[in-house]
């Protein structure tokens, strides 16, 4: 058992790194990982030929039910965002690179959200893991032609509706910036140049807030001022891009994520959930 669970050990960044992907909850990604591990212990090791292989199924399977489940309880994908990945900028954290590779931001994860679970699974699988369509068409109970079909569809709400942000950090960080100094001053105009006309501000404080357009967005200009004046804003980067954590004193008040396409902000995640805040950054 002891070499066994050393196996599965060298595997367990990458399970985790798909779950993540699947599901959008770094607690529910580990008891995937966690059933995973259950159900290899109950296998003779002479039945598994690829372990890798064998793992990352299992771990498709058991989110494929973890997705059709919230379906049945009819847990609507916008009720939440996605929980976040930060990380001081310059930092290299092999496990959080693994989560947050394929610029998976926030802005993608909440795209996944609105796929079906079959469609979701093999998106992720094929596209981000490169599993051919023979491995993954068994999970979903569908023909490899099928699952090819399923991948596809899902390819193209992706690809339009999450566009790829600026590849330069030192970009993204700044039109934050810019940002940043628009709020502080209350600037409307200011705002205005930096926002894209379709931008999208999705604030999850328990419940979700969704409001769309540069107009709507820039008219939050005094909720952002009085946050940018209380609050002490630390750089970070949030699922890869340029992100803020804000604190008032002692205390982790939200945590913003910001996709900057063009050198404009396509898009604004505010996360202020109380109770999963300590979760995404214990001991702040």
């Amino acid at each position: 058992m002891d070499f066994l669970a050393r196996q599965f050990e060298e595997h367990r960044t990458h399970l985790r790194a798909v779950a993540y992907r699947m599901l959008g909850s770094l607690t529910e990604a580990d008891d995937a990982v966690q059933e995973a591990w259950l159900r290899l212990a109950r296998v003779e090791p002479g039945e598994i030929g690829n372990l890798g292989g064998w793992l990352t199924t299992v771990v498709g399977r058991v989110c494929l039910d973890m997705l059709r489940t919230r379906r049945i309880r009819q847990e609507h994908p916008l009720d939440a965002l996605p929980d976040p990945v930060v990380s001081r900028e310059g930092t290299d954290d092999p496990e959080q690179q693994a989560l947050i590779a394929d610029s998976v931001g926030l802005a993608l994860l909440v795209v996944l959200e609105s796929l079906n679970p079959a469609e979701r699974l093999a998106f992720v699988l094929h596209d981000m893991f490169g599993m051919a369509f023979e491995e993954i068409a068994p999970v979903v109970d569908r023909t490899p032609a099928a699952a090819r079909k399923l991948a596809s569809r899902a390819r193209r709400q992706v690809r339009g509706a999450a566009p790829a942000p600026d590849p330069d950090p030192a970009t993204q960080r700044r039109v934050v910036n810019a940002f940043l100094t628009a709020a502080r001053g209350g600037d409307l105009d200011g705002l205005l140049a930096i926002l894209d006309p379709d931008v999208v501000l999705r604030v999850d404080s328990g419940s979700m807030r969704v409001i769309r357009g540069a107009a709507a967005v820039a008219g939050q200009a005094d909720t952002f001022q009085r946050m940018a004046t209380i609050a002490t804003a630390q750089p970070a980067m949030v699922n890869g891009v340029a992100g803020l954590v804000n604190s008032v004193g002692d205390e982790l008040v939200s945590i913003m994520s910001f996709t900057v396409v063009d050198e404009r902000i396509t898009a604004i995640d505010i996360f202020s959930d109380p109770v999963r805040l300590t979760r995404a950054l214990p001991g702040h």
